[in-house]
Protein backbone atom coordinates (compact mmCIF):
# COMPACT_ATOMS: atom_id res chain seq x y z
CA UNK A 1 0.00 0.00 0.00
CA UNK A 2 0.83 3.58 -0.45
CA UNK A 3 0.78 6.09 2.18
CA UNK A 4 -2.47 7.56 0.85
CA UNK A 5 -3.83 3.88 0.56
CA UNK A 6 -3.27 3.19 3.81
CA UNK A 7 -5.06 6.32 4.93
CA UNK A 8 -8.16 5.32 2.67
CA UNK A 9 -7.80 2.01 4.22
CA UNK A 10 -8.41 3.37 7.67
CA UNK A 11 -10.68 5.62 7.17
CA UNK A 12 -12.85 3.14 5.28
CA UNK A 13 -12.72 0.51 8.31
CA UNK A 14 -13.90 3.40 10.44
CA UNK A 15 -16.55 4.55 8.66
CA UNK A 16 -17.73 0.72 8.36
CA UNK A 17 -18.20 0.51 12.21
CA UNK A 18 -20.70 2.96 12.63
CA UNK A 19 -24.04 2.94 10.89
CA UNK A 20 -24.64 6.30 10.74
CA UNK A 21 -21.52 6.66 8.83
CA UNK A 22 -22.42 4.19 5.91
CA UNK A 23 -23.39 6.87 3.38
CA UNK A 24 -20.57 9.11 4.26
CA UNK A 25 -18.18 9.55 1.10
CA UNK A 26 -14.63 10.13 1.19
CA UNK A 27 -13.54 13.32 0.37
CA UNK A 28 -10.46 13.29 -2.99
CA UNK A 29 -8.25 15.82 -0.66
CA UNK A 30 -5.34 14.98 1.09
CA UNK A 31 -5.77 17.64 4.14
CA UNK A 32 -10.09 16.54 4.16
CA UNK A 33 -8.42 13.20 4.62
CA UNK A 34 -5.88 13.57 7.01
CA UNK A 35 -8.36 15.51 8.62
CA UNK A 36 -11.46 12.98 8.54
CA UNK A 37 -9.50 10.16 9.54
CA UNK A 38 -8.36 11.96 12.80
CA UNK A 39 -11.80 13.00 13.23
CA UNK A 40 -12.98 9.28 13.29
CA UNK A 41 -10.30 8.32 15.49
CA UNK A 42 -10.99 11.22 17.80
CA UNK A 43 -14.91 10.53 18.51
CA UNK A 44 -13.93 6.65 18.30
CA UNK A 45 -14.96 5.22 21.55
CA UNK A 46 -12.66 2.47 23.32
CA UNK A 47 -13.93 -0.82 21.56
CA UNK A 48 -11.91 -3.45 20.35
CA UNK A 49 -10.09 -3.32 16.61
CA UNK A 50 -8.33 -5.65 14.94
CA UNK A 51 -4.67 -6.50 14.01
CA UNK A 52 -4.91 -5.64 10.61
CA UNK A 53 -6.08 -2.13 11.01
CA UNK A 54 -3.66 -1.58 14.04
CA UNK A 55 -0.78 -2.96 11.63
CA UNK A 56 -1.86 -0.67 8.89
CA UNK A 57 -2.59 2.71 11.37
CA UNK A 58 0.88 1.91 12.67
CA UNK A 59 2.44 2.07 9.41
CA UNK A 60 0.93 5.07 8.65
CA UNK A 61 1.37 7.36 11.53
CA UNK A 62 4.65 5.75 12.12
CA UNK A 63 5.20 7.66 8.04
CA UNK A 64 3.45 10.69 9.61
CA UNK A 65 5.87 10.99 12.05
CA UNK A 66 9.29 10.54 9.77
CA UNK A 67 7.46 12.93 7.43
CA UNK A 68 7.23 15.79 10.45
CA UNK A 69 10.63 15.20 11.44
CA UNK A 70 11.89 14.33 15.23
CA UNK A 71 13.53 16.24 17.57
CA UNK A 72 16.00 14.89 19.49
CA UNK A 73 15.82 16.27 23.63
CA UNK A 74 19.65 15.30 23.92
CA UNK A 75 20.48 17.90 20.78
CA UNK A 76 18.88 21.08 22.25
CA UNK A 77 20.46 23.55 24.26
CA UNK A 78 20.67 23.73 28.35
CA UNK A 79 20.16 26.50 30.18
CA UNK A 80 23.77 28.18 31.35
CA UNK A 81 22.42 28.48 34.16
CA UNK A 82 21.48 24.26 34.81
CA UNK A 83 22.85 21.73 32.31
CA UNK A 84 19.52 19.75 33.23
CA UNK A 85 16.83 21.83 31.88
CA UNK A 86 16.02 23.08 28.55
CA UNK A 87 13.57 25.18 27.26
CA UNK A 88 11.99 24.39 24.43
CA UNK A 89 9.65 25.64 21.57
CA UNK A 90 7.63 23.49 19.21
CA UNK A 91 5.80 20.49 18.86
CA UNK A 92 5.84 18.16 21.70
CA UNK A 93 4.77 15.03 19.63
CA UNK A 94 8.09 15.11 17.68
CA UNK A 95 9.98 15.25 20.63
CA UNK A 96 11.92 12.16 21.21
CA UNK A 97 12.75 11.89 24.65
CA UNK A 98 12.39 9.21 27.73
CA UNK A 99 8.54 11.21 28.66
CA UNK A 100 6.52 13.37 27.12
CA UNK A 101 3.73 14.63 29.51
CA UNK A 102 0.17 14.92 28.32
CA UNK A 103 -2.24 17.43 29.74
CA UNK A 104 -4.94 14.94 30.25
CA UNK A 105 -8.65 15.65 31.99
CA UNK A 106 -10.10 13.22 34.31
CA UNK A 107 -11.41 10.54 32.43
CA UNK A 108 -7.87 9.81 31.08
CA UNK A 109 -9.28 8.53 27.44
CA UNK A 110 -8.42 11.33 25.61
CA UNK A 111 -10.49 14.30 23.91
CA UNK A 112 -13.24 13.52 21.91
CA UNK A 113 -14.39 16.10 20.50
CA UNK A 114 -12.92 16.09 16.74
CA UNK A 115 -9.87 17.96 14.88
CA UNK A 116 -10.06 19.77 18.87
CA UNK A 117 -6.82 21.39 19.30
CA UNK A 118 -5.50 20.53 22.87
CA UNK A 119 -2.47 18.67 23.56
CA UNK A 120 -5.17 15.74 24.72
CA UNK A 121 -6.06 15.36 21.46
CA UNK A 122 -3.07 15.62 19.42
CA UNK A 123 -0.91 13.01 21.40
CA UNK A 124 -4.22 10.41 21.49
CA UNK A 125 -4.33 11.23 17.41
CA UNK A 126 -0.89 10.55 16.47
CA UNK A 127 -0.13 7.85 19.23
CA UNK A 128 -2.57 5.95 17.46
CA UNK A 129 -6.06 3.95 18.60
CA UNK A 130 -4.09 1.96 21.14
CA UNK A 131 -3.80 4.58 23.58
CA UNK A 132 -7.38 5.02 24.06
CA UNK A 133 -7.73 1.31 24.58
CA UNK A 134 -5.11 1.30 26.86
CA UNK A 135 -6.31 4.02 28.90
CA UNK A 136 -9.84 2.91 28.57
CA UNK A 137 -8.19 -0.53 30.43
CA UNK A 138 -5.82 1.09 32.99
CA UNK A 139 -9.15 3.70 34.41
CA UNK A 140 -11.68 0.57 34.17
CA UNK A 141 -9.37 -0.79 36.50
CA UNK A 142 -9.01 1.66 39.01
CA UNK A 143 -12.88 2.08 38.54
CA UNK A 144 -12.66 5.85 39.00
CA UNK A 145 -11.79 9.19 37.48
CA UNK A 146 -8.15 9.71 38.00
CA UNK A 147 -7.67 12.67 40.61
CA UNK A 148 -6.16 16.12 40.05
CA UNK A 149 -2.52 15.79 40.36
CA UNK A 150 -2.05 12.61 40.02
CA UNK A 151 -0.22 11.21 36.75
CA UNK A 152 -0.05 7.46 34.96
CA UNK A 153 2.17 6.27 32.83
CA UNK A 154 2.05 4.87 29.42
CA UNK A 155 3.56 3.58 26.04
CA UNK A 156 3.87 6.31 23.79
CA UNK A 157 3.02 3.61 20.97
CA UNK A 158 3.67 5.77 17.32
CA UNK A 159 5.03 8.78 18.51
CA UNK A 160 8.74 9.37 18.88
CA UNK A 161 8.90 9.20 22.77
CA UNK A 162 9.21 6.04 24.82
CA UNK A 163 6.44 7.21 27.37
CA UNK A 164 3.41 9.10 27.93
CA UNK A 165 2.93 10.52 31.37
CA UNK A 166 -0.79 11.65 31.51
CA UNK A 167 -1.81 14.12 34.64
CA UNK A 168 -4.79 15.99 35.28
CA UNK A 169 -4.38 19.71 35.97
CA UNK A 170 -6.44 22.41 38.11
CA UNK A 171 -9.72 23.40 36.35
CA UNK A 172 -9.48 27.34 36.57
CA UNK A 173 -12.96 28.45 36.54
CA UNK A 174 -12.91 31.48 38.90
CA UNK A 175 -9.75 32.68 41.07
CA UNK A 176 -6.53 30.88 41.22
CA UNK A 177 -6.60 29.30 45.01
CA UNK A 178 -3.82 27.95 47.08
CA UNK A 179 -5.09 24.70 46.66
CA UNK A 180 -5.13 24.96 42.98
CA UNK A 181 -1.70 25.76 42.96
CA UNK A 182 -0.71 23.04 45.17
CA UNK A 183 -2.73 20.45 42.89
CA UNK A 184 -0.56 21.94 39.81
CA UNK A 185 3.04 22.06 41.65
CA UNK A 186 1.63 17.92 42.40
CA UNK A 187 1.44 17.38 38.42
CA UNK A 188 4.88 18.07 38.04
CA UNK A 189 6.21 16.30 41.04
CA UNK A 190 3.94 13.13 40.40
CA UNK A 191 5.25 13.00 36.60
CA UNK A 192 8.88 13.23 37.64
CA UNK A 193 8.57 10.72 40.39
CA UNK A 194 6.56 8.45 37.78
CA UNK A 195 9.48 9.13 35.03
CA UNK A 196 12.56 8.32 37.52
CA UNK A 197 10.65 5.04 38.80
CA UNK A 198 10.85 4.14 35.02
CA UNK A 199 14.41 4.93 34.63
CA UNK A 200 13.62 8.00 32.26
CA UNK A 201 16.60 10.15 32.08
CA UNK A 202 14.26 12.97 29.69
CA UNK A 203 11.04 14.30 30.30
CA UNK A 204 9.29 17.47 28.24
CA UNK A 205 6.72 18.91 30.32
CA UNK A 206 3.52 20.84 28.43
CA UNK A 207 2.31 23.57 30.25
CA UNK A 208 0.23 22.07 32.07
CA UNK A 209 -3.68 23.76 32.97
CA UNK A 210 -2.73 26.80 31.09
CA UNK A 211 -4.97 26.15 27.84
CA UNK A 212 -8.66 24.69 28.03
CA UNK A 213 -8.13 24.73 32.01
CA UNK A 214 -7.70 28.53 31.96
CA UNK A 215 -4.95 28.69 34.77
CA UNK A 216 -2.99 31.32 34.59
CA UNK A 217 0.43 30.94 32.06
CA UNK A 218 3.09 33.58 34.22
CA UNK A 219 1.30 31.99 37.95
CA UNK A 220 1.57 28.36 36.12
CA UNK A 221 5.03 28.91 34.89
CA UNK A 222 6.18 29.67 38.04
CA UNK A 223 4.91 26.90 39.43
CA UNK A 224 6.18 24.35 36.96
CA UNK A 225 10.18 25.54 37.08
CA UNK A 226 9.76 25.94 41.10
CA UNK A 227 8.44 22.44 41.51
CA UNK A 228 11.03 20.83 38.84
CA UNK A 229 14.12 22.55 40.40
CA UNK A 230 13.00 21.34 43.47
CA UNK A 231 12.36 17.83 43.19
CA UNK A 232 15.76 17.78 40.75
CA UNK A 233 17.45 18.50 44.00
CA UNK A 234 16.88 15.79 45.76
CA UNK A 235 16.44 12.97 42.21
CA UNK A 236 19.74 12.45 40.43
CA UNK A 237 18.20 10.25 38.63
CA UNK A 238 16.49 12.43 35.83
CA UNK A 239 19.28 14.15 33.71
CA UNK A 240 17.40 16.31 31.74
CA UNK A 241 13.98 18.70 31.73
CA UNK A 242 12.24 20.19 28.95
CA UNK A 243 10.19 23.00 29.46
CA UNK A 244 8.26 22.92 26.03
CA UNK A 245 6.08 26.12 24.96
CA UNK A 246 4.33 26.26 22.00
CA UNK A 247 2.77 29.59 22.09
CA UNK A 248 5.27 33.29 22.23
CA UNK A 249 3.91 33.59 24.95
CA UNK A 250 5.12 31.27 27.24
CA UNK A 251 8.27 31.16 25.09
CA UNK A 252 8.84 34.74 27.08
CA UNK A 253 7.39 34.08 30.45
CA UNK A 254 9.97 31.02 30.75
CA UNK A 255 12.47 33.16 29.43
CA UNK A 256 12.38 35.56 32.03
CA UNK A 257 12.19 33.21 34.64
CA UNK A 258 15.06 30.89 33.47
CA UNK A 259 17.32 33.12 31.87
CA UNK A 260 17.48 34.12 28.32
CA UNK A 261 21.02 33.11 27.30
CA UNK A 262 21.36 29.65 26.59
CA UNK A 263 24.23 27.45 25.17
Amino acid sequence: MTHSERRVYLINELLKEDCRYQQMEIPDGEKEQRDLLRSLMNVRMPRPIGREFLKIQDEYLSAERDNAGIVDAWQLPALLSDSRLVLWQGDITTLKADAIVNAANSALRGCFYPLHSCIDNIVHSKSGIQLRLLCDDIMNRQGHEEPTGQAKITPAFNLPSKYILHTVGPIISHGVSKKDCELLASCYRSCLSLAAENDCKSIAFCCISTGEFHFPNEMAAEIATSAVKEFLRGNMKIKRVIFNVFKDKDLQIYRKLLGENQC
